[in-house]
């Protein structure tokens, strides 16, 4: 496991070098422009020599290679430099809001993967029956539904007809002090939405792996010889039935990632969301940049993570990889 984290971390390098430089590349071809965005409105009556010195300031006036070898060297010495936009260092940026990103993406993580194991489970067991077709149709036409469009009809349905949940936000808005039960309110339609939008592909691949593990050999076997049902859909079936669906997390991650910017944005909740967005349409170099490793951080991390799982899940694997 180590020596393969340890390949694995050596060649995450170049791939983060080449994702920043690509970064730097399409902001540098983006029609925006990084002054405009930084003054406002008072770019709109300021000189042209003032707009010139603050392109200067900002390092806008040069190649944009120059400007991502600034930032990489800058980068490896744990200095991120400063949010033209924001206003601050991008450290404190991204670790003010870093955290409930988290937050909403593991626990709609998991929920994806309880929900989905269990209805795969259950519809595996009886292939064709009624419990199948139904949640069958049901994935397949989560499958096709954007993340933004289910949480607006989550907040239509449970905030505004049924008024159970709020629909938005992080802590009550007569309230200033965050507290657990407001936050854990307030969590429940963002992360269920994007668990939901995430648990088709779990259940599908559960389902077709205790389906056909049900009908291989050492399956049929364990049943001859008496073990209860539940011992062989528990103990045999699912096991057999999990291993695709390890090496399907890695491959959610990058999907988990953008459907969490939905959902941060339809419910307001205050993650990296409005950053990211703001980063992109303001050309904000470092920002941008760092946020994009950040994302390409977790997807490599996700990757690695699928195959230690699948790796203990089934020795005969190993960690060669």
């Amino acid at each position: 496991m180590a020596r393969m984290a340890g390949r694995r971390a050596l060649f995450a390098l170049p791939i983060l070098m080449a994702v920043t430089f690509g970064v730097f590349a399409v902001a540098a071809a983006s029609p925006f422009d990084p002054v405009k965005a930084y003054t406002g409105t008072a770019g709109l009556t300021a000189s042209e020599q003032t707009l010139a010195e603050i392109r200067a300031n900002l390092g806008a006036d040069e190649p944009f290679v120059n400007r991502w070898w600034n930032w990489l060297i800058n980068a490896l010495q744990g200095e991120l430099g400063d949010s033209s936009v924001m206003r601050q260092p991008v450290v404190d940026v991204i670790s003010e809001r870093i955290g409930w990103s988290v937050l909403l993406a593991v626990t709609a993580f998991a929920i994806a993967i309880l929900l989905g194991t269990t209805l795969g489970v259950l519809a595996g067991r009886r292939p064709g029956g009624w419990l199948d077709r139904g949640v069958s149709s049901a994935a397949y036409t989560l499958e096709a539904a954007p993340a933004f469009w289910l949480g607006l009809l989550a907040i239509w349905f449970f905030a505004l007809e049924l008024g159970v949940l709020p629909a938005g936000g992080l802590t009550d808005t007569a309230s200033d002090v965050v507290t657990f039960d407001q936050v854990a309110t307030h969590l429940v339609l963002p992360s269920a939405v994007l668990g939901v939008s995430q648990m088709p592909w779990f259940y599908l691949y559960v389902r077709q792996g205790v389906s056909d593990a049900l009908d291989e050999d050492p399956v049929r076997g364990a049943r001859a010889r008496g073990l209860s049902e539940r011992t062989v859909l528990l103990g045999h079936a699912l096991r057999s039935g999990m291993l695709p669906m390890l090496t399907l997390i890695g491959s959610r991650v990058p999907e988990l990632i953008t459907g969490a910017l939905l959902v941060e944005t339809v419910f307001s909740w205050p993650g990296i969301a409005a950053a990211t967005v703001t980063a992109a349409t303001s050309v904000d170099f470092p920002l941008l940049a760092a946020l994009t490793v950040l994302a390409t951080t977790a997807v490599l991390l996700g990757n690695l993570l699928s195959d230690l799982l699948y790796g203990l899940a089934d020795p005969r694997v190993g960690f060669d990889g």
